[in-house]
Parts: structure tokens; sequence; C-alpha cells
């Protein structure tokens, strides 16, 4: 038997397979005779050898680890002869082993040396794997094959037999698996230094790849080791404490982890998965001491690495809080608030901000707090254990965001936020929102720095010097002055085009906020930092090895790395790992920024006219939008929108949830609106693309405030994206057009799968509606319908798409049919009402469309397209009045809004400067000449003067033409009288469409009439303006009064624009032909008239549009005169301040009326018009010396003297008044009637003192001479509108005029006669009524100061009149009624407690005085001290 193992041995020696055979077959030979000359079975014997022979061959001297290629192959030859014998019946497997088992307990007798063995073989092994060569395949295999066994060893199945010997091999692999672990871990935690031990620990955790555990091992057995390998993981020396983690888990976040540890985590959870990984996180949290660390830390990777884990995270924090609650278990409050931090650390594309999380936890009465008190006590006591430990930051939000408190417990709150404020003074941090300038005791120098930080990021958002900066400057000058400015004015290289500091700099100086001789010392130091600089240097430029080590370097560097994985479908599992690095190195790029106790903004303000950012904000931003676009041209160029990763979604959860959102939308406000045709191809598509992404996550975004008038007060984020695409000019339509098709392409491909009403949330029904108007406008083609391509989808690729091909792929878009089915959704319907508001942006004279196409367009897309159509798809219902009203409304609603951002102040079409589509303001005269064909109709004589290239050019052109068309049209039409209505032959100078609705609409009023249905005969126009005047509400306030101003100075304008027949109404067809001004006379007795500004009258423009739409009429009518004469006598009691308008502006108006008059007729003016012309010449010849009866009615004659008057010098005025003894009392009323009036609107004014001046004196005067003829002029402070004899007057009147008559009263105190003021019987009554009105007056706020120049004395006849102060003129007016009363007779007194009644509270000791007055015997004394207590 000695020498079978040699023959063995030669055996496996032998070369060539043949002779190998040989040799097996001889052995096998003489195993069986020994076998029988010993008397032990042939497997017995041949087992025992073979296993000698194998340990000769490993213990020859060779590779501590591996086998020489001459080891390996003499082993190989032994497993042959071996398995041949085995396949004869002549080998022991069992034998086999144990007899390796006992030559191997001869070397290592007890399991620890078995374990230290396997240990030591084991770390070689990966040590060889980790050499800088190439590892043979063999070492790898070796290593796979050796964690294999001894997981199958260490975790055998259930199902598995257990042997004494198993039991002990499985103590061994366990003990081996977990001293390789704690090796690696302890090795990490040295730090990454290349040592042997660093890729001994490399080697080994690369064993943990699934491709290495499975297949050989069960399913079983993996689960269960991965479920310890975790276990190890988390527990490993848990030295750390609680304390320890909140201090420090800031430096545990995913992104500054080492590499070897996450990866290792990934393998571990990957093979677990996220629900059962949470679980064992769960249980070996509630069961065991832990490593704060590492829990922490695999939580951060699990949360990144697997998105579903975040809801898992979230139920399992919400379970913890309750439980903590329900039992008031602090463990698990410590657990949820510790996971919570490690969770936001991550950044917003994993986890709400900590913020957010705490406000929504506690800051409403459904927080976990709010169930009793004991709750709020174990909320705040250990909030209060925490603030010894925890960082600024998470202290900051519970101050900003503090617990829903009841009042009774409110001191719970205030002692911890004392608590909180003390920790954050000790710890030298601030507030961040606000600027800390008032009583802080931070760091002088850092604090000064911080609050120069915060003061330019509120004044970038402002544009206002920040309120604490001027406090500051005033009550805490001397920090101002010398910590404040001093860190402000640091020298520094400025930049080219000045940023942010700058502008606050420049803006403080103006405001003379810092003194002149710092900041020429800052300039000078500024210079001369310049002119040290390098010549190759720019500002802010750093050394190339400097700048790969700053954040911005390694964030570009971050960048970069992702954008590498775009390119690889197999990195994609590494994506959200990536975007976490992003997100800690955005955060340290930011600086300030990234801060998350910083309030998140319910809504963000933009200027977008003029959007600035920092610099530094400016280079990340940028840095950021083009990695965006590089990566989505880097990930379409492979796939396809649907079939990319999740990368988009995540980065932009990055720019949503940091505090750099408001920059990146500035940002997008200079790219989109600003430099939009100027953006290349990818910049477009990967801006589009990003636009359709901040739809998708618009449910944590802020609304946007756009700094100007837009449509409404706040967008949503899609809303504002898309207000900053203008369709004005050729250029920004076309890029309006790439954009969209862009956007709505990717969405479409993106989003495939989705519903389309899903679509909503990420496409802007707005950019929609926007794609639909340029395509119709654009391309004709796309007007008419054709049959939508039923691809099956729509390919999105940025190679498909060069500049050329816009217009190709906009096309191919409009007509596929996903898209036309998206069109059928009813919020993306284009209704008539939203081309009205596009349509109205567009600037003619640099329009896409030639003159003659856009009028074509409008032609189709009014009268062909919106007009038939239903209303349920946006259309008319064919209803020609209801397209007006549209028309008219937006019309006016774009005159008064900014939804373009522009204002150009040399427009003169438009209120505020804006400017637009003037052609739409033609097609507004045209609707309105087809909806009132009476009023603006033509005849066959007069339209013939036109041609029909003559009214489409009109149409077509820009406003300039198409006005000068109109004009030339009421000319002709006031010049030659002609019939009403449109004959048959006028319908080849009119578009077929429009000629026809006309005569429809014309021949169905004719009908109407015909059968004597009634007709409406106001314009549809002015019930546009009443209704819209009737949605605003009415009173007496400021910002109330501008709105309605500003709407009827639109609605004017509207009809100065329009034929001036439409002040007419619909006038009667048959004859004689009667005008319907009534609604017109509405509009100015209840809004022109109160808009006046100078008193009683209208402006210039408004009355000779009246006046030429009356000969309008009068022309086409069989007796002129009659006419006129019943329009004027009309006004006299509907509408009188259309004839004292008239009367003001005659100058100009009557050589108009009598040059036409005459043209016409050859005649004298209407009966009407001459009775103003004699009201003038009798103003004039009262002037001029030569006094003549005054004409009737006598208050247009005291008009006209008061127009008159008012031209003249001050000292003549009593001299030209005495010419008046012989007219009657109601001239003379009337005169100081608008003498009054004209005081109150020189107050209102307030243009100049000199102004009010000769006011004063002109009243002053009337009142003095009415009190030399005896005249009573009481009434005009007591007028009612059923007066007979003068209430016509209030219609002259505007209402504010009527309400501060008692002001007027109180302010002639003066020149009232004392003889006549005790004789009038009514003066007393009229005088308290004036006070008690007065009193009221002031309390409603609308008394002010009298004068500009409020500090002079005005003095008039040695009396003290104004001293600009309203509670001076109520002084005087008490003054004067307390002197007055013990004068006046005690039956005067009788009607006194009427009069109070309601009102004694206005001045109880007047009401008090009036009172006993009426009681009072004859010893009454008003100067007795009065007993009011």
């Amino acid at each position: 038997m000695s020498g079978t193992p040699g023959c063995a041995a030669a055996a496996a020696r032998d070369g060539p397979l043949g002779v190998r055979k040989s040799w097996t077959e001889l052995l096998g030979s003489a195993f069986r005779d020994q076998a029988s000359r010993l008397g032990v079975p042939v497997g017995l014997l041949s087992a025992r050898v073979f296993a000698c022979s194998v340990h000769q061959v490993c213990v020859e001297p060779s590779h501590p680890v591996l086998l020489s290629s001459e080891q390996r192959k003499k082993l190989s030859s032994l497993l042959d002869i071996a398995q041949h014998l085995l396949a004869h019946s002549m080998f022991s497997c069992l034998t086999f082993c144990q007899e390796l088992w006992k030559v191997q307990n001869s070397f290592h007798p007890d399991m620890q040396a078995m374990t230290t063995w396997l240990f030591r073989n084991l770390c070689a092994l990966c040590e060889q794997i980790e050499m800088p060569s190439p590892p043979s395949d063999a070492t790898k295999a070796m290593l796979s094959g050796f964690v294999q066994l001894l997981v199958s060893s260490a975790f055998p199945q259930s199902s598995e037999p257990r042997l004494v010997e198993s039991e002990k091999m499985s103590r061994v692999a366990i003990d081996v698996l977990q001293r390789m672990l704690t090796f690696a871990l302890d090795t990490l935690d040295a730090g990454p230094q290349v040592t042997s031990a660093y890729q001994t620990a490399r080697g080994w955790l690369s064993a943990y790849s699934g491709h290495v555990c499975c297949g050989m091992i069960a399913v079983d057995s993996q689960k269960r080791f991965f479920s310890h390998t975790l276990t190890q993981i988390l527990t490993h020396k848990p030295v750390l404490k609680v304390s320890d983690a909140i201090q420090l888990q800031k430096e545990w976040s995913f992104a500054k982890t080492c590499h070897e540890l996450t990866t290792l985590y990934c393998r571990v959870l990957v093979m677990l998965g996220p629900e059962e990984s949470v679980g064992r996180l769960q249980e070996v949290l509630e069961t065991q001491e832990v490593n704060w660390q590492y829990v922490l830390s695999c939580l951060s990777t699990l949360v990144v690495c697997f998105p579903e884990a975040q809801q898992l995270f979230k139920d399992w924090v919400a379970s913890l809080m309750a439980h903590a609650f329900e039992s008031y278990h602090l463990d698990s409050m410590v657990t949820a608030f510790l996971v919570v931090r490690q969770a936001t650390l991550e950044g917003p594309f994993v986890f709400p901000s900590y913020a957010d999380w705490f406000k929504e936890s506690f800051g409403s009465s459904l927080g976990y707090h709010s169930c009793n008190k004991k709750a709020l006590v174990f909320l705040f006591k250990f909030l209060s254990d925490l603030v010894p430990w925890e960082p600024p930051r998470y202290m900051q939000v519970h101050i900003f965001h503090p617990p829903l408190v009841p009042s009774k417990y409110h001191s719970l709150l205030t002692d911890y936020i004392s608590l909180a404020k003390t920790r954050l003074v000790d710890l030298k941090a601030g507030l961040p929102p606000a600027l800390a300038l008032p009583g802080s005791t931070q760091c002088p120098q850092r604090q000064a720095m911080q609050d120069v930080e915060k003061a330019i990021v509120v004044f970038e958002q402002t544009g206002k010097i920040p309120m604490p900066v001027l406090e500051a400057s005033i009550f805490r000058r001397s920090y101002y002055l010398s910590r404040f400015l001093p860190a402000l004015l640091t020298p520094r290289v400025l930049p080219e085009v000045p940023d942010s500091r700058a502008a606050f700099i420049e803006t403080l100086k103006r405001a003379e906020k810092i003194p002149s001789s710092l900041y020429d010392a800052y300039c000078q130091a500024c210079a001369t930092a310049e002119e040290k600089q390098p010549e190759d240097a720019t500002p802010g430029k750093r050394p190339e090895h400097d700048r790969a080590e700053q954040p911005l370097g390694l964030l570009t560097a971050a960048l970069e790395e992702l954008r590498a994985l775009m390119t690889d479908p197999t990195q994609y599992d590494v994506i959200s790992a990536q975007v976490a690095v992003i997100s800690e190195r955005l955060s340290a790029a930011l600086g300030h920024s990234s801060d998350d106790s910083s309030p998140r903004r319910s809504k963000i303000q933009l200027n977008v006219l003029n959007p600035t950012l920092q610099r530094q904000d400016q280079a990340v931003v940028d840095l950021l939008l083009t990695a965006f676009c590089q990566n989505l041209m880097a990930a379409s160029s492979f796939v396809p929108p649907e079939r990319q990763s999740p990368w988009a979604v995540l980065f932009v959860r990055i720019l949503c949830g940091h505090m750099v959102f408001p920059a990146v939308l500035s940002r997008l406000c200079q790219l989109l609106y600003h430099q939009g045709p100027s953006l290349s191809a990818p910049h477009v598509l990967g801006l589009a693309a990003l636009a359709v992404h901040l739809g998708e996550s618009r449910s944590m975004l802020p609304e946007v405030d756009p700094g100007v008038l837009a449509p409404a007060s706040s967008l949503c984020v899609p809303e504002f994206l898309n207000s900053l695409l203008t369709c004005r000019t050729r250029e920004s339509l076309l890029f309006c057009m790439k954009f969209c098709t862009a956007a709505i392409s990717y969405c479409l491909c993106k989003f495939s799968a989705q519903p389309h009403a899903a679509l909503q949330n990420c496409l802007s029904p707005g950019l929609i509606k926007r794609f639909q108007f340029i395509m119709l406008r654009v391309f004709s083609e796309a007007r008419t319908p054709c049959p939508p391509e039923h691809t099956a989808s729509l390919s999105w690729r940025p190679s498909d798409l060069p500049p050329a091909d816009w217009q190709s792929a906009a096309l191919s878009l409009w007509r596929w049919s996903s898209f036309q089915e998206l069109l059928k959704e009813k919020e993306f319907y284009l209704t008539y009402r939203d081309w009205v508001q596009l349509e109205l942006e567009i600037q003619p004279e640099v329009d896409i469309l030639s003159d003659t196409e856009r009028h074509d367009f409008h032609q189709w897309a009014i009268y062909e397209h919106f007009f038939p159509a239903p209303s349920a798809l946006g259309g008319c219902d064919g209803d020609l009045e209801g397209a007006f009203t549209v028309l008219v409304s937006e019309l006016m609603d774009f005159y008064q809004s900014s939804r373009s951002y522009t204002h150009l102040p040399d427009s003169d079409l438009v209120l505020g400067g804006r400017t637009g589509n003037e052609d739409i303001l033609s097609r507004l005269q045209w609707e309105q000449a087809e909806v009132q064909p009476c009023c603006a109709g033509l005849c066959t004589g007069s339209r013939q003067k036109y041609s029909r290239a003559v009214l489409d050019s009109a149409v077509g052109a820009g406003r300039s033409t198409a006005v000068l068309c109109w004009t030339l049209h009421w000319e002709q039409a006031e010049v030659q009288p002609c019939c009403a209505g449109l004959c048959t032959g006028s319908r080849q100078k009119y578009s077929r469409a429009v000629l026809e609705m006309a005569v429809d609409l014309e021949l169905d009023q004719g009908s109407s009439a015909s059968y004597g249905c009634s007709t409406s005969q106001s314009h549809i126009l002015f019930r546009v303006f009443r209704r819209r005047l009737h949605a605003l509400a009415k009173g007496h306030s400021t910002a109330t009064s501008l709105r309605r101003q500003r709407e009827l100075l639109v609605c004017k304008r509207l009809l100065l624009h329009l034929p001036p027949s439409v002040l007419m109404g619909n006038p009667q067809t048959r004859q004689p032909v009667s005008p319907n001004c009534e609604e017109f006379f509405n509009l100015v007795n209840s809004e022109l008239r109160n808009s006046c500004c100078h008193g009683s009258v209208l402006t210039h423009d408004i009355t000779m549009h009246f006046f030429r739409g009356l000969l309008n009429v009068c022309f086409r009518s069989e007796d002129p005169a009659l006419v006129a004469n019943s329009t004027l006598t009309e006004c006299q009691t509907k509408c009188p301040i259309i004839l004292t308008s008239a009367l003001l502006w005659w100058s100009s108006l009557e050589p108009v009326l009598c040059s036409r008059w005459k043209k016409c007729y050859q005649g004298t003016l209407p009966w009407e018009l001459q009775r103003l012309q004699e009201a003038r010449e009798f103003a004039s010849s009262l002037l001029s010396g030569s006094a003549s009866p005054a004409p009737s009615p006598a208050w247009i004659s005291a008009a006209a003297l008061h127009f008159a008057t008012r031209e003249v010098r001050t000292e003549n005025v009593r001299a030209h008044l005495k010419r008046l003894d012989c007219e009657r009392k109601e001239l003379l009323i009337s005169l100081l009637f608008f003498s009054l009036m004209s005081l109150l609107s020189s107050y209102l004014t307030q243009q100049d003192t000199a102004g009010y001046r000769k006011a004063m004196d002109i009243c002053a005067e009337v009142l003095m001479y009415l009190g030399r003829r005896k005249v009573s002029w009481l009434v005009l402070f007591q007028l009612t509108e059923t007066d007979a004899e003068l209430g016509h007057l209030l219609h002259l009147a505007p209402d504010q005029h009527t309400r501060l008559l008692p002001l007027a009263f109180y302010s002639l105190l003066s020149y009232f006669s004392e003889d006549a003021i005790i004789k009038e019987e009514a003066f007393l009554y009229v005088a308290v009524d004036m006070y008690l009105k007065l009193m009221q007056l002031f309390v409603d706020g609308e008394t002010r100061t009298m004068l500009p120049q409020a500090s002079k004395r005005l003095k008039l006849q040695d009396h003290s009149l104004l001293q600009g102060s309203p509670v001076q003129l109520i002084t005087e007016a008490r003054t004067f009624l307390l002197q007055l009363i013990p004068q006046c007779p005690k039956q005067r007194f009788s009607n006194m407690r009427e009069l109070l009644a309601g009102r004694e509270d206005y001045d109880p000791e007047m009401s008090n005085v009036l009172l006993q007055r009426r009681q009072a015997g004859p010893s009454f004394d008003l100067y007795q001290e009065p007993h009011l207590f």
C-alpha cells in the first residue's frame, strides 16, 4: 500500500491520454488486489490513498494561497483518476472527504484555528484580486467558489439534514464571513488609503455582487445571508450615542459616504428589496444597539437608490410618530426625527424639506401633538432636550414654523423659543430670512457680512432698500457706519455689467445713505484692484488648478459624470446616486441658498421686464440648465424619452427644492422672454423638456408673481412659463412655434401611456392654445380639416429637428392623431376669446404675415372658424353681437393689462402705453357697422367713393390707415346726406361673408319692426360698458376711484375710435330720423360726469365726437334742424352737461358746426345751436361792456358767463357783475353754482395756489354781489333732483363735487354778511347741516390737504381762510356756529331734532348746545361753561 500513492502520483504525471488510461486501469487492478489482501473495501482504500496524494500535492512549496500551474496539473490528473475509479465503483467520496478533514485537523486541531486559517487565506486571495495586475479568471472563480461554499455552509436550507460535522462547518463559515466583513468595515472606517488592507477590503466587498452569490446558492440561503450581513453592518461597533448622531448626521449623507460602503449597501439592499430592507432596519433599531453612522448612511442609500422606498419611509415615520405620542415613547420620537432629517439631507428629489415636514406634522390642529396637554409637554420636552446638540438649521425651522399651540399653553412655546434663540446666539447663528440688523448679538464682522448678503437678496426681489437697512441707518447708525457699510463696500474688481451688489450700492448712494467720502474711497479701491489684476484674468476667474477644487468645479464634475451615465443603459441604476451627489454639491456651490431652514416661499416675485441675478447664482443656474440640455441630447440620442431613466424628474426636483429655484425662473425669463429667438435648437429642446417636467412637479412649486399687471395676481409655474412666450414679432412667433412643438412632442412621447387628462399636469393649457394659434395663423393648410396621421408614435429625437425642419415638425405634430385627440379635451380648446387675446399682441409692422395675409386670416378666423362654431367648442354660435361683445371686452382688458409685459410710452392707441394689433380695432369698427347697420351704413352714392382695395387695405393695414379710412367715411357721411341701410349694389364693396351677415341682421331687424316687434334701441357697446362698470366695486376710496377712472378712460377711447354715430344709438329708419341717445346720456350722467376734471364739463374729444354724431344723424334726415333741435332739447333735461361742455369748447366747435351745416343746407344753424351761440355772445358782450339780455334758459347763459369770467382778471369781475343788475335770480344762483364747482375742481386738482386763489376770488365776488342784490343762495346747498327750478344743476356736477359742498360752504365764511346771516331764516339750518356733513367727510377720509403749499397761510380781507388742514377748517366752522347760535331766534331751532337725527354723535357738544337752545329761555348764554359730565 505504501507504493500505491506513488503510483497514483506517477499516473497523475503522465501526459498522453492513452498512457494515462492504461495507468488508471492498472491502478484499479492494483487497488483491487491490495484491498483483497487487506480485507477492506476497494473504495475505502482508494479514497484514503487519493486523500494522501492530494495532501502531498498541496503541501509542496508554492504561492501562499494559489497553486502553481504544475500543482494544478497534478491535482487535475488525480481528480480524473478518482472520477474513473468512482465510475467503476472503486472510490468512496465520503471516505475521501473524511480523510481530507483528518489531514486538515492535523494542522488545525480546533475550529478557531480553522477560522483563522481560512480568514488569513481569504485575505490573501482578496488582496491578490485587487493587485494592479489584472487578476486571472481562476482567481475570481476561486473567490466566488469559496463565498458560495461559506454561504451555503453558514446558511443551509432548513430541509437539509444537520450533522455534527455540518454544524461545525456552519459555525466556521459564519465566523469567517463575520470576520471578513468586520475587517472590511474597520478598514473603510480608517479611511480610503491605498494599502494592502484597503485592497483586501475592496476585494472582499466585491464578493457581495449578485453574480457571485446567485445560481449555486439557494434563494433562501441568499436572503438569510444578506439579512445577516445588513444586521452586522448596522450593529458594527455601536459606540455612537444619539446625541452624536444628531450632531454628525449631516456628514453621513449619501454623497459624503465612501463609495465602497454605498456600493455594499446597494448590493445588500438589492438582494433584499426595499420593503424587506426597511423592515429589517426597523427591527434592528427596535431590538439592538446600533451604529448610527451605518444606520443613517444606509438609510440615505436606500432612499436615494430605491425611489419606491421613499413612501415606505414616510409610512414608517408616520407610524413612529403615532406610536411616540400614543405611548410617549421617546425612542420612537428620536428615531423618527433622525430618519426624517437624514432623508431630507438628500434633497427635495428624495424627500420634502424638513421645514415642510415639521409644518405638516405640527403646524395645524391635526398635528400629532394636538390631542392633549401631555402631548404638548412631551413634544416641547423633546425639542428642548435636542437644543444642546442639534445644528442651528433645525432650531431655526422650529422658530420660523412653530407648532400650533392653544393660547392657554402658549408659554410652552415661548419657553422653547427663548431657549432656542439663546442657543443660536451662543452658536453665533442668526435667523436667515429676516435681516438681523436690529438687536443682533452675533460676532460683529460675521453678522455684518450676513446682513449684507441678506439685504442684497431682499433688494433683488423687491428692487427697494430693505426696511431694516433704512431703520439701521437711522436708529443704529453706529453699527450701520462702522460694520454694515464697510462689509458692503469691500473693494473688488467691478463686473462689466453691474450686478445686484453694485445696483444696491448705487441705490443707497442715491438715497444719501452712504457718505461721499466712504463711497469715493470704495470706488478708488475698486479701481486699484482692477489695475492689479493680471492681464489675462477676468473678474471672478480662478486658476485652473483651483477651480477644479472649488464648489462650482466639483458640481461641474458631478454633472459631467451624470452625462456619461446617460449614454450607458447599464448604468441607469446608479443615476439616482449620482443625482444625490449633484444635490450635495449644488448645496455647497450655492452657499447660503442651500439652508433648509429658510422658509419656503408660497409665492415668488420676479421682475420680468428686468430679471437680474447675482453672478454666483447665474453661474450655477447656467451650469445646471446647460447640463440639463446636454443630458437630454445625450439620452435622446440612444433611446426615446419614454424609455429613458427618471434622470430628468430627479434633476428637476433638485431645481425645485433648492432655494436656487427663483434664480432658475429669473434665468428662464432672460432666456425665453428676452433672448428666445437667439437660442439654438439644443437649447430650445432642452428648455422645452424642462418646462414639461416643471409642470409635472407643479404641486411642489410655489406660484409666481411676474411683478407687472398680469391677468392674474399670481401664476402657477407652467402658466408663468407660457406667459414668457410672446408672438408679437416674426422672430418671437417662430421661437414660440419651436418651443411649443418641442414641448408638446416631448410630453406626448414621454407620457404616451398616460390618459390625455393627466397631461394637463405637464402641459399648460395656454401653451397648447398658443400652438394652435400659431399653426392656424402661419400655416394655411392647418385651417382646413385633414385626416390625422395614425402613426404609432411621434419620433422625438434632436437629430430629427434641425432648424430648417421646424415647420415640417410642427405640421407633423399638428396632423398626428394623438395630438388631434388631445385637442378634443375641453381645457385645450382655442376659444374665440383666446384667439382675440393672442391676436391683440401682434405688432403688424413686424408681423410674419403681410397686410393682405393678415386680413385674410382675420376674415377666416372670425367669420369662417369661430363665428359659426358652437359655443361648447369655443365658438360664437353664430351670434354676431356675442362676438362683438367678446371683442370689446378683450380690447378693454388688453388696454389695461400688460399681458406681454411691455410698456411703450409713445403709443397713442392704448391706455398706459400698451400697443397691440391695431387691425383688431379696425375689425371692431367693421363689426359694429354690422351689428348696427342702420347707424354706420353707407348709401350707394357715398360707398362708390371707396374701392374694395381701399377698404381691404384699411382693414389689413396698421392703425393709421384704418383710422384714416374711417375718418373719411365719417366725414363723407356727415358732408353728404344719404339714406339708411345697405343697398344691394354695395355688396361688391365688402367681403361676401361680412356683407351677408350685415344684411341678414338688418333684415331681421326690419322684419321685427314690420311686425310690430320691439327692437333694442341701445348700442351693444354701451351694454358692454354698463356690465363691466357694474362689476367694479363702487366706493370713495382712492383705489376704487382709480380703477373706475381707468375703465372709463378705456371706454371713452373705444368710443372715440368708433364712428360717432355709435353715440346716437340705433336711430329709427323711418322719417323723421330720431336718434336714441339714452344709453350715451346714462353713461355720461352715471360715469363720465364723475370723471370730469373741469367740474361741469366733459372733455373736448368726447364733446366733439357727440356733435359729429349728431350731424351724421341730421344729414340722414329729411328735416335736419328738427332732429338737431329735438336732440339738444332733450339734452337740457336728460344730460345738460353736454351743453355746458359745448359752451366751454365752443371756440373750436362752432367753426366745424357752421362750416358743415352751411355746406349741406346753405342756411343758419338750428335754433338750439343758435341758443348756445347766443349764450356765448351774451357772455362776451357782458365782459366787453355792452350788456344785453341773457338768453334762456338762464343756467346756459350762466355757464357761458362763468367760462368767460374765468378768462378775465379777478379785479374786473366785480365790474362785470354790476351789469347783471337786470338779470333774473335764476341766472345769478346758477352762476354761483358754477363758481363753486370751479372752486372745488381747483381744490381737487391742486395744481397751483394761484388757480385756487382766483377761483376763491370769483366765488367771493359772486357771493357778495348776491348779498347786495338780496338774493338768497342757500338753496344751492340743499338741492335735490326733485327741485323743479334748480334740480337740473345736480346733473352738471360730479358726485364728488356735490359731496364736497360743505367744504366750499365753510371756505366762504369770511364773505358771509353778518346781517344777512341773522335775517336769513334758513341759514342756521343749512349751516348746521353743512357742518355735520363736513364732519362726515372728515370721518370718511374725503378731506385732504387744501393746498400744495400747506404751510402758507392764505388771508382774504384780513380773515383767516385755511391753513391747509381740514381740522382747522372744521375748527373754524365749529367756532362760527357756536358764535352764531346765541344770536338766532328760538323758532329757528324748532326742526333741529329732526336735523340731528342719527348724527348726534358727530359732535356731541354741538348737538347738546343746539337742543338746549331749542328749549332755553331768553337768558341762555352760550359762553357759560357747559356741564358735560
